[in-house]
């Protein structure tokens, strides 16, 4: 069933990972960058640490989530856009968003209802755009 790796579409693959790593600069910095301040409580107009494990970690993970996704989606034979996005839904709130409130209850988070929206709501939009762009490439 997980014989799938030589037949994947790297291409695809890439193209996933840099749409995701793209909706996370665009959801964190351009949507969202004060309620997530705020979720972590933070001032409202702090600006994002630039350390090497804060520009590479999330880009990286975003890797592993798209890579992943591919796998799961050759093993099931997904091949239609509804089951495409079905599968994204499933993965965007059922592991992803569900990991990232679980993380968030955490007592260091101040706000941790509003950082689970905010970053739980970029899980299911970016696994939904991962999917579509699996299966379409």
């Amino acid at each position: 069933m997980f014989d799938v790796l030589g037949n994947l579409n790297w291409f695809g693959i890439l193209l996933g990972f840099i749409a995701l790593t793209l909706l996370g600069g665009v959801w964190f910095a351009g949507l969202f960058p004060k309620a997530y301040n705020r979720s972590l409580g933070r001032e409202v107009g702090a600006k994002a640490p630039t350390s090497p494990l804060f520009l590479a970690g999330p880009p990286l993970a975003g890797l592993v989530i798209t890579l992943t996704s591919a796998i799961l989606m050759a093993a099931l034979k997904i091949d239609t856009y509804g089951d495409a996005l079905l599968f994204g839904l499933i993965v965007g709130l059922g592991h992803l968003t569900a990991n990232t409130v679980t993380i968030a209850i955490n007592p260091n988070f101040p706000r941790p209802l509003l950082y689970a929206a905010i970053s739980g709501s970029y899980n299911i939009v970016g696994s939904l755009i991962v999917s579509a762009i699996l299966l379409a490439i």
